[in-house]
């Protein structure tokens, strides 16, 4: 089974998030990045281990230039044969969604996974608009999978009720909790990662349909107020009169 996943590389979530040049830009000095957690714990692990089960190969996609190549590094430690990089800055959800489906429409692929969402935007718009551009049905969010011969078994988790669905391969699909458990990357992964090609694509002619106009900090967060548990009359107050439901 071929198996393209796409990747996507977010700031830690322990970094400190200022904007620049009027509040337009992401400020990115002193930012650490990662993978995206569900691309990386979820559609990236479940593919690893579909490959292990039956057979085949795991190649991870993603849009970006030369910085992000420490990430898919880090990808590859954990176990994708190889990678390809759309030589490109991730502008908005559909010009990413459009450089991935313009390149697997030129391979052979029986599975395209992305992560339910990525932890900067949580947009989860990429993959609906891969099936779509792709011409694939698409499942989303998918806890589970299994796969035998073309029909893909698929589990997927709806507020209070789980859905279990067959759908047969090509297809894109959406991973969320539950799907795979993360895994470390090994010494020998690591070394591996190393000698592992990155194949640089340069992007098609999309325009993006988004422009970011400006960026806002939440607002600061209230001082917390503590009360005497004998004072009780008090705390129904505070809670008729200011606590606030988010």
């Amino acid at each position: 089974m071929n198996i393209l996943v796409c990747i996507s590389k977010v700031p830690d979530t322990t970094s400190k998030i200022a904007f620049t040049e009027g509040n337009t830009r992401f400020d990115t000095n002193g930012v650490q990045y990662i993978v995206n957690p569900s691309d990386e714990w979820y559609a990236l692990v479940r593919a690893l281990e579909l490959k292990e089960a039956g057979g085949g190969n795991v190649t991870i996609i993603t849009v970006g230039t030369a910085e992000d190549d420490a990430v898919i590094r880090k990808a590859l430690a954990i176990g994708a044969d190889e990678a390809v990089r759309i030589n490109a800055d991730a502008k908005d959800s559909f010009y990413v969604a459009s450089q991935i489906a313009e390149y697997a429409k030129t391979k052979d692929f029986d599975l395209i996974l992305t992560g339910k969402e990525t932890i900067d935007y949580n947009n989860a718009e990429v993959g609906g608009m891969i099936s779509e551009l792709m011409g694939w049905d698409y499942v989303t969010p998918a806890n589970k999978l299994d796969v035998n011969g073309k029909i893909a078994r698929i589990e997927s988790e709806t507020g209070s009720e789980t859905r279990i669905l067959e759908a047969e391969m090509p297809l894109v699909i959406s991973a969320a909790k539950g799907m795979a458990d993360q895994r470390i990357p090994n010494m020998r992964g690591i070394m591996a990662a190393r000698t592992k090609p990155i194949t640089v694509v340069e992007p098609a002619a999309v325009e993006p349909q988004v422009k970011i106009t400006r960026f806002e900090l939440p607002p600061a967060k209230a001082g917390v107020k503590l009360i005497d548990p004998e004072n009780m009359d008090e705390l129904v107050r505070l809670l008729h009169d200011e606590a606030k439901v988010i």
